[in-house]
């Protein structure tokens, strides 16, 4: 599969449900049987019963995403999303420097997601490079 547009589409997509905290619409993106690995290094979550919990909990949490670059798509069947994730840390408001890297299979759903960020990906209004 190489849709450029649609898998461009759909990670724009996927960015206005969380920040709509419209996990039906979210999930929906996603295929039965995805792996979710948020960061990667982290066991993956397995099927829609366990990414549809991250997701919810996320969403319930009230974090938003902000765009800092175009969807970036791929020769095949792979795209990326960059994005600030706005949330709290242990009371602090953070901003997490996230990579999605996203397969689609032949029905554009999503089968596997990693998100790529770390521990200095995670800064505070007073961190350096915020």
């Amino acid at each position: 599969m190489n849709n450029s547009p649609m898998m461009k589409q759909a990670l724009l997509a996927y960015v206005d449900a969380f920040n709509a905290g419209d996990a039906e619409r979210l999930l929906a993106l996603f295929a039965e049987e995805a792996t979710v690995e948020d960061p990667v290094g982290l066991e993956p979550k397995r099927g829609r019963a366990e990414f549809e919990q991250f997701f919810r909990y996320a969403i319930s949490g009230g974090a938003k995403l902000e765009l800092v670059a175009p969807p970036r798509a791929s020769f095949s069947n792979h795209a990326a999303v960059t994005f600030i994730v706005h949330t709290e840390m242990e009371g602090r408001a953070v901003g997490i420097h996230v990579t999605d890297v996203m397969t689609f299979d032949e029905n554009g759903k999503i089968v596997h997601m990693r998100a790529f960020w770390g521990q200095d990906d995670v800064r505070t209004a007073d961190s350096p490079n915020a």
